[in-house]
């Protein structure tokens, strides 16, 4: 007998909204869930924002939230890195907004510092860890400094490791694209991943939720993060096709998700055939 679904871990870009609107269904199915009862938590990889801002986006698109129902994989990587290494010289690839998150959980970030320098080749002495994110104001410059310090032993951090974000007018580079890049340049790889498919992202979701992972289902559109973190967790997993995956993404994976629905509308009915 399958276990009862009571809660679930929605992921936001590509499955609830796209851009500024929200996808066909998501407002409401996600009023159904809650009416049914069904604890709902929304898990981004993407570190734009705060928790507090994309529970207002939700909001205006019509799914009441508050920050306390988004985990976001800067906030996760604030979280455990407050709590295990809160000493640490980061240098940051990333926007504005994850340096003030970081900064947020009380850690040591040096990016003035460095950003500051006029020498062609920077020497970030002091650099203990870099961390990379989705940045779209990315440079050489940047990428430079996280360079000599990954060189110099500096570790090697990520909040999320996602090829492409999925936008209106079509996909844009994130921040694997960059780690792939320091990866191959320094001879190195992560030490440390925040975002899906971590089991760091998937430990506190569990928490949020208070239920065991048998009665969680993991609703995504990415095959290779969404659906794999929910695999490894021992989830039920459904991919949506409202964006990066395709029907065809699904039929040549190893493990295919449990379900494949065209968006968050067929949830419900998903839920009540299960029963």
């Amino acid at each position: 007998m399958r276990a009862p679904i009571d809660g679930l871990i929605l992921d936001l870009d590509g499955t609830v909204y796209l851009g500024d609107s929200a996808l066909p269904g998501a407002v409401e199915t996600i009023a159904r869930l809650r009416a049914l009862g069904k604890r709902v938590l929304f898990v981004s990889n993407k570190p734009l924002e705060t928790r507090t801002a994309y529970a207002g986006k939700l909001s205006r698109l019509g799914i009441p939230a508050s920050a306390d129902d988004v985990i976001t994989s800067a906030f996760v990587l604030g979280f455990y890195l407050a709590r295990t290494e809160p000493h640490l010289k980061l240098y940051v690839i990333g926007e504005d907004n994850l340096i003030r998150e970081l900064r947020d959980h009380g850690l040591n970030i040096v990016n003035e510092f460095l950003d500051q320098d006029a020498m062609e080749v920077i020497t970030p002495y002091g650099v203990e860890a870099v961390v990379v994110a989705f940045d779209r104001t990315l440079t050489y410059r940047k990428l430079n400094t996280a360079y000599q310090a990954l060189k110099r032993g500096a570790r090697f951090f990520a909040t999320n490791a996602d090829k492409a974000c999925p936008m209106p007018g079509g996909a844009i580079p994130d921040a694997g694209g960059t780690i792939a890049a320091l990866e191959a340049m320094t001879g190195r790889q992560l030490d440390l991943l925040a975002g899906k498919p971590s089991p760091l992202i998937t430990q506190v979701a569990l928490q949020r939720l208070n239920l065991p992972p048998e009665r969680v289902m993991m609703v995504g559109d990415r095959l290779e993060t969404d659906i794999f973190m929910g695999q490894q967790a021992g989830m039920t997993t459904a991919v949506t096709l409202t964006g990066v995956s395709k029907r065809e993404d699904v039929a040549n994976v190893s493990r295919p998700p449990d379900y494949v629905i065209d968006t968050l509308g067929d949830l419900p009915a998903l839920l009540a055939a299960r029963h």
